[in-house]
């Protein structure tokens, strides 16, 4: 690929506009984003707070805990939170630079401010208005699209900035559409490394980390670490049970920052943890693993793009496959190993249901990794799924295409349902 294409130059646009970090999951801090901005507008402590957020935001919140909030979870844990302590100008690193002190006046703050929570009642993937109040004032912000959008700011009912909202998870920047696998490995193959290598090393050093935590400490069901107490360590099993481990730490509080993908921490650890315990098995070089990350790095989003930031349908399946087609790099395989990797992963996992941020995410990405791992071996010994088998169409950019209805229309009802089960779950 020549650098001076417009391909190019999106391609490396993408990777350091989705590569970015995040303490947490990713739909609590932007709650907590979203209330911190609310209290700066507002210039002081509110003494109410209002919110009305979309159903895979109330979905993705509820089961998982919050840093900084000594193990609590929920929507009112995150808005506190933020609301408390947070630094808006962080993103979403929002809840970095809590303290002790902080903590201490969060768990008050908590249990003494009155909260209302609503779904939002329009069809958007992901929105989040929180209206703060204090004695004789109000500001109101919403964050839409993406995690950190802000697209509505007002106080006391006067509008300070206001964009157009658009029900999409990326309303500009580069142009997504420009991805296909083929031109993927075209980018993979010829990309300058001093273009992309900071933003690389950075996902290697934070998820390395947050993987390392989870194996070392207690966090949620311990699933990296039953992988390999329980299937002993070859490099299937490592490469499983350190993307696991990291989600472990994740979802259960660990405050570590990770390498966030499609706007997802539990996606960057899956597209990148298995490829570095992969290329230390192969004793790849750093430029094959950074290129190799490449491939899994944009293949995840090539998928997600077509399914939305937040759906029914799981993020770790695009993740995972993603995973299988960069380890079939580091191994040698070039395109054509790269696509039928893809079909044959997605053709296994595409039926797992998200059912929002929680401990059993860990499970969920052994499995997609696991099917990632199997769509190459299958193809290397000759065997593939093939044109009508399910949904699974002739060549990978149509079975992406059909991925991408599946996950966003065809599960939108399975969405609704999701939530309706886990709001009456006790």
């Amino acid at each position: 690929m020549e650098k001076k294409s417009q391909e190019y130059s999106a391609y490396v646009e993408i990777l350091k506009r989705e590569l970015v970090p995040a303490r947490g999951c990713t739909e609590p801090t932007a709650l907590a984003l979203c209330a911190a901005k609310a209290r700066e507008v507002l210039g002081e402590l509110p003494k109410r707070i209002d919110v009305a957020a979309s159903g895979n935001i109330i979905k993705n919140v509820k089961s998982v805990i919050v840093p900084n909030t000594d193990s609590r979870k929920g929507i009112e844990a995150a808005l506190a939170i933020g609301t408390v302590a947070g630094d808006p100008s962080l993103g979403l690193e929002v809840l970095r630079d809590v303290t002790p002190d902080k903590k201490k006046e969060f768990v008050k703050y908590l249990e003494n401010t009155e909260m209302t929570v609503r779904q939002a009642d329009n069809d958007l993937l992901l929105d989040i208005v929180v209206t703060a109040y204090s004695d004789k004032s109000s500001a109101k912000v919403r964050i839409s699209g993406t995690h950190t959008n802000f697209v509505y700011i007002e106080k006391d009912s006067k509008v300070i900035f206001e964009k157009e909202i658009e029900d999409a998870e990326v309303s500009d920047g580069p142009d997504y559409s420009l991805l296909t696998v083929e031109k993927i490995c075209d980018f993979a193959d010829s990309a300058d490394i001093l273009d992309v290598e900071s933003v690389l090393d950075r996902q290697i050093s934070y998820n390395s980390a947050i993987s390392d935590e989870g194996l070392a400490g207690d966090y949620g069901a311990n699933i990296g670490s039953v992988l390999l107490k329980s299937f002993g360590n070859d490099i299937i099993t490592r490469a499983k049970a350190r993307a696991a481990a990291g989600s472990d730490a994740r979802m259960n509080g660990c405050e570590l920052p990770v390498i966030i993908n499609s706007g997802s921490g539990n996606q960057g650890m899956t597209v990148s943890l298995p490829l570095i315990e992969y290329a230390k098995e192969l004793g790849c070089d750093k430029e094959k693993l950074y290129r190799a990350l490449i491939i899994s790095n944009l293949c995840a989003i090539h998928l997600k793009s077509g399914i939305g930031c937040l759906s029914a349908y799981c993020g770790a399946v695009s993740a995972g496959a993603a995973a299988g087609a960069g380890i079939a790099y580091l191994r040698g395989g070039g395109y054509r190993e790269i696509a039928h990797t893809l079909v044959n992963a997605l053709a296994v996992t595409s039926g797992i249901v998200c059912d929002g941020a929680k401990a059993s995410c860990a499970a969920k990405i052994s499995t997609a990794v696991d099917a990632g791992i199997l769509g190459y071996e299958m193809y290397v010994n000759g065997q593939q799924f093939y044109r009508g088998d399910g949904i699974v169409s002739a060549g990978v950019e149509n079975t992406i295409k059909n991925i991408g209805r599946l996950g966003r229309d065809g599960m939108r009802d399975t969405d609704r349902e999701i939530l309706n089960i886990m709001t009456c779950v006790d």
